[in-house]
């Protein structure tokens, strides 16, 4: 009860010494916290949305996973019809529905604007059926009674301002349906982002399938009292078995919806989560560092309590009972905190478009245990080794001014334990560099992080002895005494040097790691088009709708553009291929004009690449001709996705050695048009183009007013798109930089806090130096100048080793052909100024207090 006493007095005694650590604990606990409960909020919003428009029971094409993906003919897989009024025999079945839906679609308006969601959103289209009623309802106007009549959902509506009788134009695979908006209907739950348009029943069949008497899926009512699961087998038994359809109940469907869905919200989430655990590792140095100036501070006070009878054990638990309160007080604050940034993410989310209310608020009671858990195991653990030290203050330390016993053997044995880690670090880096393969390298890379991380940690405060009296030689010494103060002030405990240091240097670290191989990609993508590209323009779909492929209109309209030399159409073909060896493997071809091998550069190992666009011809890469044995001249038996068997003879191998479609697999149009049949044949994945000579200029206006009519659709030459890889990498990497900020400003408050309990513990000593004259002026700027050095050498661990990271990752992006290195250094200067900047700034608070202090009270200090 006496240690709990003590302990709780001490907490409150030194409360403001704590806030800082606190505000890490709480920050950290807000981060996590806020992930889980918007995330867990997310999952609710779709859970209602997936449970509201399932029906009953649910038929649908069975398709094999390979091919859960938007088909390459721009049609999604279908059931026939005439399984509708087989369905509504089904013993049970009250009714039975066919329902069309396609996401491979774009709605514009009158001024060919875009009403699709700008975060990544699908817009759906389909036919209106009775079980839509499950989910929406009708607020204005009425259901589409006709090809040109279209109805919006209310959220699309609100959002671009539209109104009935307005004219919206959607463009599907098989010709655009220009219709006026007949009605707009209210999500009765929670719309996410998704933009919705329905049409009459014939038209949807007609052009989001492309066939009048096919379905999308077949949505059954069972009637009152029937189950789910027994309607689901009535359903089975009257479709003759079901091999073909995938049947499913309520339920099924809804789980089916969310789990596909949360394998992409739990990549975010845990993306998230891992930012939050660097925030958590850097407020681990502040936490040691708080505590260890505490108990440094209070030398005589725990000899004493050592002289009067105080055991070891009490001494160590009275700190680590302060350190529980601090858990408590810092848990609890992030807990509600976490909350608030979560609404705080919704609100931004609603602002770029994606919905969320807050009446799906999904606070879950794991969410505040594994805060409050999390906050307090992190803090009693990271104040377990300033108690320990603790616990050996003896009673004769209550007699003299001292700190904390200096354990000699201690620090020899930590920079042992921080060279061996380094060094094993390294060996695992430079093990990850002469790896055969990128797969078999990343693992050693990332060992190889985990460790020379670790390492430098430890063995921070002896980098902190060598590196701050470097910086000192170049920086300090020409502010004369007052540098020459700094300097010895950083250096009086270098272990707390070492870990304020490397609390930015973590976050630093990865910072200049994903800066090298960012730029690196980036250099080596260019640097790839330049050698390889040898078309003018390239006409894809936007990066927004990744996956997508262009419609028929698009490829046509490029087609007939004039002021060009040629056009090349390229599509993916799904295909089987028999193995020398007689295995199976499926692979995608990559059908082309002939035109391709001069507007796509690829080096060959052997044969000729303009031979493999001939009749029944192909090529194969390097890697595969290796694997399997293959040669020029070998015929391979090709099984086409939705066509027929051929023996297509392999008149190229092409090199894997690029950065540009490794391990592609080229073949001619005409060639797959022959086992393909034309309805399914898949639409152009990406078109190239060349100009007539002298006419550039002329031909990129033509390409760009040919596919105007559809915003999705993007016009590139080489300088266009070098552009958009940079700024798509970019933005990744800004949104990841914006993420670890949250490491560097706990770390900051690291810096803050490690000056102002330095200031305190240093209370008498700075009213000496100013009473033999120290001025205000240049004590403050000697505290600014420990805390300059101190950013400094956090920022040259954190970019020096993030280099050697980067450089690493570099050599393994360069096994997948991207083999520029760039160090981004505007960028790397940046950060080192921005440092600095950091240490000055930490320093304004403990140097402005500094400066106020009274010299005959801070001299009479105990």
């Amino acid at each position: 009860m006496t240690v709990w006493k003590t302990s709780r007095r001490n907490f409150f005694a030194h409360k403001g010494r704590m806030a800082l650590s606190a505000v890490a604990v709480l920050l950290s606990v807000a981060f996590v916290c806020g992930t889980l409960v918007f995330t867990d909020t997310m999952n609710t919003t779709f859970d209602k949305l997936f449970a509201a428009t399932a029906a009953d029971v649910t038929v649908s094409p069975k398709e094999p996973e390979k091919n859960d993906r938007l088909p390459g003919n721009g049609k999604p897989v279908t059931i026939p019809a005439s399984a509708v009024g087989q369905i509504a025999k089904a013993t049970g079945a009250k009714a039975a529905e066919g329902a069309v839906s396609s996401m491979s679609v774009t709605v514009v308006d009158s001024h060919d604007k875009n009403m699709g969601s700008t975060t990544g959103a699908p817009t759906i289209a389909g036919n209106w059926t009775t079980n839509d009623l499950r989910s929406m309802e009708i607020s204005s106007g009425h259901a589409p009674r006709g090809p040109t009549e279209v109805m919006v959902d209310a959220d699309t509506a609100e959002k671009h301002h539209l109104k009935l009788g307005d004219e919206l134009r959607t463009i599907t695979a098989n010709g655009d349906i220009e219709a006026r908006i007949s009605g707009i209907a209210t999500f009765k739950v929670t719309n996410p982002g998704a933009a919705v348009v329905y049409f009459d029943t014939v038209t949807a069949q007609t052009k989001l399938l492309g066939r009048p008497d096919v379905f999308s899926l077949i949505s059954v009512t069972a009637e009152s009292g029937v189950a789910d699961e027994q309607l689901k087998k009535n359903v089975a038994t009257a479709l003759g078995g079901h091999a073909a359809y995938k049947i499913q109940t309520q339920q099924e469907a809804a789980d089916a919806n969310k789990d596909s869905m949360g394998s992409s919200l739990d990549v975010m989430k845990y993306a998230m989560l891992g930012f939050a655990g660097i925030a958590l590792l850097v407020g681990i140095f502040l936490i040691v560092n708080t505590f260890s100036m505490l108990v440094a501070q209070r030398t005589r006070e725990i000899g004493l309590m050592r002289a009067i009878g105080s055991s070891r054990k009490q001494v160590n638990r009275s700190v680590l009972i302060e350190a529980l309160f601090l858990g408590i007080v810092g848990s609890l604050l992030g807990v509600g905190a976490g909350v608030g940034l979560a609404v705080g993410l919704m609100k931004l989310m609603g602002a770029m478009g994606m919905e969320l209310s807050t009446e799906d608020l999904t606070v879950a009671w794991t969410t505040p245990a594994v805060g409050l858990v999390l906050g307090i195991v992190v803090t009693v653990v990271a104040a377990y080794f300033p108690a320990r030290r603790a616990g050996k203050v003896s009673p004769m330390a209550a007699l003299r001014d001292a700190g904390t016993p200096a354990d000699g053997r201690a620090g020899r044995v930590r920079a042992a334990i921080g060279l061996v880690l380094t060094l094993a670090g390294g060996a695992a880096l430079l093990a990850a560099t002469k790896a055969d393969k990128s797969s078999e390298g990343s693992p050693l890379l990332g060992v190889g992080v985990l460790l020379t991380l670790i390492g430098f940690i430890v063995i921070g405060p002896l980098l902190a002895g060598f590196v701050v009296r470097v910086l000192s030689a170049v920086m300090l010494r020409m502010f004369g005494p007052v540098g020459r103060l700094a300097e010895r002030n950083a250096l009086r405990n270098p272990r707390r040097t070492g870990a304020t240091g490397a609390a930015l240097m973590v976050g630093l670290a990865l910072v200049a790691c994903l800066s090298v191989a960012g730029s690196s990609m980036v250099a080596s993508a260019t640097g790839e088009l330049d050698k390889s590209v040898g078309a003018d323009f390239i006409v894809q779909v936007g990066s927004g709708d990744t996956g997508r492929p262009l419609n028929r209109q698009t490829s046509e309209a490029v087609e007939g553009a004039p002021h060009l030399a040629h056009v090349t159409h390229l599509k993916e073909v799904g295909a089987e291929l028999t193995l020398p060896g007689g295995g199976k493997a499926e692979v995608g071809l990559s059908a082309a004009d002939p035109t391709y091998a001069q507007d796509l550069r690829r080096d060959t190992v052997s044969g000729d690449l303009s031979a493999a666009y001939g009749k029944d011809a192909m090529s194969v890469g390097s890697e595969f001709a290796k694997l399997h044995g293959a040669e020029v001249g070998d015929r391979l038996k090709v099984t086409f996705e939705h066509g027929s068997t051929a023996t297509l003879k392999i008149a190229a191998i092409t090199s894997d050695d690029t950065a540009l479609d490794p391990g592609a697999m080229y073949t001619s149009i005409a060639t797959a048009a022959r086992y393909v049949p034309a309805d399914r044949m898949p639409l152009d994945t990406i078109v190239f183009a060349k100009a007539a000579p002298e006419k550039q200029d002329q031909a990129y206006k033509s390409l760009k007013a040919a596919v105007a009519s559809d915003p999705t659709i993007k016009v590139f030459d080489q300088t266009d798109f070098k552009q958009e890889l940079k700024d798509q990498i970019g933005q990744l990497l800004t949104i990841v930089y914006g993420l670890l900020a949250l490491a560097i400003i706990v770390a900051v408050l690291g810096v803050v806090n490690t000056l102002a309990l330095s200031v305190v513990e240093r209370t008498r000593e700075i009213g000496l130096i100013r009473a033999i004259g120290l001025s205000r002026r240049q004590l403050r700027r000697m505290i600014r100048l420990e805390s300059l050095v101190i950013a400094i050498f956090g920022a040259l661990l954190g970019l020096g080793l993030g280099t050697g990271w980067g450089f690493v990752a570099h050599k393994l992006l360069a096994m997948e052909g991207m083999k520029i290195l760039e160090i981004p250094w505007p960028t790397m200067t940046a950060v080192f100024i921005g440092s600095a900047f950091v240490g000055l700034f930490a320093a304004l608070v403990p140097a402005f207090r500094a400066g106020r202090m009274n010299v005959l009270n801070a001299i009479a200090a105990d």
